[in-house]
Formats: structure tokens, C-alpha cells, sequence
């Protein structure tokens, strides 16, 4: 067996064992898809751009989150960045530790606590988003305009029916 399979190889095994099952196999190789593509997308910038800035791609997820927001509750983030709200208690911790976030209780309510980018937070981002839009361009390059559109479209399908089915 090899030890890092391909696409084709990874698609050639899926398709030896769960072909005869009487699924559907086209459902289940699209959410394959997605799921390697963006592991992919992950290791790369991970490897190729976030290593430099010393940031987990966790940490870069909440700081993008944040700094699109402009600042939110620390339930929401944890939400938004797909992460249960202790992690995030280890990443904001990391975050502030660096000087790129704080945490700022809120007047109305004690109990809940925002978190902001410091400025210079909000300058790493400033920096740092431009070269992660460089590997998102570059990631998609080989894939033509009119498909991309549709793929994009598809994708955002997907994260909306499993957000009305969560609401349900």
C-alpha cells in the first residue's frame, strides 16, 4: 500500500469498496472531494505561509474571523471557526500571549466576553491576507472561470443545507 495514496489511487479504493453497497457513490465522492481539497488547501498555506507568521491554521482561522467581524463573542467565534469554544480558550490565550488579541468583557452582560485584534493584530492580518488570497488564487488557477463560479456556487449549497438542517 502506498503510504501518502493520490487522488486517483484514493478514488480507485472508494470506489473497490463502496461501489457494490448501492449508495450513492457520486454524493459520496463530491463530499470526498471537498474534504481532501481542503485538507490540501489547509497543509499548504499552513506549510507554505502561516509556518512563517508562527500561526496554527486554527489560530489563523480565529484571527480571520475576528478581524472580518471586527471583533466578536467568544461563543460566536468558536463557532465560526468551526472549533469548540475550550480550543478557542487555548488560541486566544496564544493570540493575546503575542499581543495580536484581547479579550473585553462585555457591560450588558458579565458573563460574556468579545474578543478583538489589537492593532497590531489587525496589521498582521493586513499583511498576512493578501498572501493567503495569493495561494487561494493560486490553488484554483487550473480551474476555468465559468466552472469556478458554478463550483463556488455548489460549495455554498452544500454550507447552506447543513445550516437549515442545524436549524431544524
Amino acid at each position: 500500500m502506498t503510504e501518502h495514496p493520490d487522488l486517483a489511487a484514493t478514488e480507485r479504493a472508494m470506489r473497490e469498496h463502496v461501489g457494490s453497497l448501492g449508495l450513492d457513490y457520486e454524493a459520496a465522492l463530491a463530499v470526498s472531494s471537498v474534504y481532501r481539497a481542503a485538507n490540501a488547501v489547509r497543509a499548504y498555506a499552513g506549510h507554505d505561509l502561516l509556518r512563517s507568521y508562527d500561526l496554527t491554521w486554527t489560530g489563523f482561522v480565529v484571527m480571520w474571523v475576528v478581524w472580518i467581524f471586527d471583533g466578536m463573542e467568544t461563543r460566536h467565534a468558536a463557532e465560526a471557526a468551526a472549533i469548540s469554544k475550550g480550543t478557542l480558550t487555548g488560541v486566544v490565550k496564544t493570540l493575546e500571549g503575542r499581543g495580536w488579541m484581547r479579550r473585553v468583557g462585555r457591560d450588558d452582560d458579565r458573563r460574556l466576553v468579545e474578543v478583538h485584534l489589537t492593532d497590531e493584530g489587525k496589521q498582521v492580518m493586513r499583511d498576512l491576507y493578501p498572501q493567503f488570497n495569493a495561494i487561494e488564487s493560486k490553488v484554483v488557477a487550473r480551474v476555468p472561470a465559468e466552472e469556478l463560479a458554478a463550483m463556488t456556487s455548489g460549495l455554498r449549497e452544500i454550507v447552506l443545507t447543513i445550516e437549515e438542517t442545524q436549524q431544524h
